[in-house]
C-alpha cells in the first residue's frame, strides 16, 4: 500500500507558486524548454499567445500525472513507467489544445504555426509533471505548481520577445551581433537577473 501526499496549506502554496515564478524559473534558472522560447519569442503577440497555451496545458498536465501516478501506476507496482505514461498524457493534452486552439483561435494558430506542437513535447511541461511526483506535492499543489511554472514560463517568453523587438528596431547593434547572437547575449543578461530571486527562502 502507499500513501497520498498531505495535503499543503495556503501559505506553503503561495511559496510554491513564488518559486517555480521566479526563483526556479523553468526558463531562466532550470533550462527547460528553450525551444520555444527561442523560437517564438520575435514577437510578444506570439510570445503571449504561446504563454497562455504552455499554461493551459502544464496545468491539466499535472492534474492528470498526479491521478496517473496515485491512482494507476502506483496501485499496479507500475512506478518505472512514469516517464512514459506522462509522456503520453501530455500528448494527448497536447492534441487537445491544438485541436481547441485551430477551433477557437484560428489567428493565434496560424501564427503559431509549427511551433504549437512543440508544447506535447516541451521537457518543461515534461518536467513539471515528474518533479510534482518527485517533491511529493499534493493533488492542488501539483495543479499549482503546473499553473505557476506556466505563468513562470510566460513572463520569460513575453520579456524577451520585449528585448528582441526593440533590437529589431535598433540600428546601433554591431553587425556581427546582428539576429541570433544577439538574442542569446540578451537571454543571458535575462537569465542573470532572475538570479537576483535565488535567496528567497521558498520551496525548491
Amino acid at each position: 500500500m502507499f500513501d497520498l501526499p498531505a495535503s499543503m496549506g495556503l501559505t506553503d502554496l503561495l511559496s510554491l507558486a513564488i518559486a517555480a515564478i521566479l526563483v526556479n524559473n523553468y526558463i531562466m534558472v532550470q533550462f527547460l524548454g528553450c525551444c520555444s522560447f527561442f523560437g517564438v519569442s520575435k514577437k510578444i503577440d506570439t510570445a503571449i499567445g504561446m504563454g497562455m497555451a504552455v499554461i493551459f496545458v502544464m496545468a491539466l498536465a499535472s492534474a492528470a500525472s498526479w491521478a496517473v501516478q496515485y491512482f494507476i501506476l502506483e496501485p499496479l507496482g507500475l512506478g518505472y513507467m512514469q516517464t512514459i505514461a506522462f509522456i503520453l498524457v501530455i500528448a494527448t493534452l497536447g492534441q487537445c489544445g491544438e485541436m481547441f486552439m485551430k477551433k477557437s483561435m484560428p489567428a493565434l494558430y496560424s501564427a503559431l504555426g509549427i511551433f504549437l506542437p512543440l508544447i506535447t513535447t516541451n521537457c518543461a511541461v515534461l518536467g513539471a509533471a515528474i518533479s510534482n511526483i518527485d517533491n511529493g506535492y499534493s493533488f492542488i499543489g501539483s495543479v499549482v505548481f503546473g499553473v505557476s511554472a506556466g505563468i513562470g514560463y510566460t513572463l520569460a517568453i513575453v520579456l524577451f520577445a520585449s528585448v528582441r523587438e526593440r533590437l529589431a528596431l535598433t540600428s546601433k547593434c554591431p553587425k556581427c551581433f546582428e539576429g541570433f547572437p544577439i538574442a542569446l547575449v540578451s537571454a543571458a543578461l535575462l537569465a542573470m537577473s532572475f538570479m537576483g530571486f535565488s535567496g528567497l527562502q521558498v520551496f525548491k
